[in-house]
């Protein structure tokens, strides 16, 4: 006898789970119920992202417990493996500064959470303390060609019409939140070429800025670069390095007048065509 036809045995007869599902149920809950509590709790991004992860894969754990085999797949290859990566990009693109505001723009709304959750609390526990349940069957009939066949004939036979509705209403708010997230323009939109013009007009810099100057000892993002008549480019270095006081100086690097000749003995300076001697029997070519 398999474990599956010994857990079907086993509710058919008791209408009761047995003792290891119990044991998987109240070790995944737990762990479940601290993971929808970090969702609500943690401060960091990437860690509510991680517990949104760990309470799916406890569904899909309890999912292929009850024998829902598909969904246990479904909950863990697009839920967890598709949405929850498509949540931690949109993280770490956007980004989530600490600097946000934390000012409530609606006065009184905490507390409008705080009892309407007390509410809603109230009414769940009012539910699940009243209602009383059938005998369990398990899902031997359902998945008798099949789990996902059964979940198949379910979804569009008997439920189609409520399927068909939900989806309509996920793409009416989808639509929805494009529309109120969307901005018009106040103002007409500026081309390249009008920016092009108005920086003209307004006396600005047309041309790219220059790159860190270039030495013989010294070639750094730190050291200005120089224009035509020998005077240093400020901006040539990073604003950065101009702020925290790390630009050198051009002329520390700049080599004096006649250090070429101080520094390089005359027997080794370069030779020139001037310099060489003229071929015996003939001019040089």
């Amino acid at each position: 006898m398999t474990l599956a036809s010994a857990l079907h045995t086993s509710l058919t007869e008791t209408g009761t789970t047995t003792s290891g599902e119990a044991v998987l149920f109240w070790v995944l809950a737990p762990l479940m119920v601290i993971g929808a509590l970090g969702l609500l709790f943690s401060r960091r991004t990437v860690h509510v992202a991680v517990s949104i992860a760990g309470v799916m894969v406890g569904l899909a754990v309890l999912y292929i417990a009850q024998e829902a085999f598909f969904l246990g797949f479904v909950q863990v290859v697009v839920y967890t493996g598709a949405i929850m990566m498509l949540f931690l990009f949109v993280f770490m693109l956007v980004g989530v500064d600490s600097s946000d505001s934390l000012v409530e723009t609606l006065s009184g709304q905490r507390w409008i959470g705080v009892l309407a959750g007390l509410g809603l609390g109230t009414v769940l526990l009012s539910i699940v303390t009243r209602t009383v349940f059938p005998t369990a069957v398990g899902l031997a009939g359902a998945n008798a060609d099949s789990n996902p066949v059964g979940v198949s004939r379910l979804v569009f036979g008997n439920f189609v019409l409520a399927f068909e509705v939900v989806g309509v209403l996920l793409v009416t708010a989808a639509l929805g939140a494009l529309i109120l997230t969307h901005r018009r323009r106040l103002t007409r939109a500026v081309g390249q070429r009008e920016i092009a013009d108005a920086r003209v007009a307004g006396g600005g810099r047309l041309t790219p800025l220059a790159a860190p100057g270039v030495y013989a000892r010294h070639n750094a993002m730190d050291v200005p670069a120089l224009d035509p008549y020998g005077e240093p480019i400020a901006e040539s270095v990073s604003r950065v390095l101009r702020i925290r006081g790390q630009e050198a100086a051009a002329g520390t690097y700049a080599l004096e007048a006649g250090a070429e000749s101080d520094a390089v003995p005359e027997d080794q300076w370069l030779a020139t065509t001037e310099d060489l001697d003229t071929p015996e029997g003939g001019d040089q070519r």
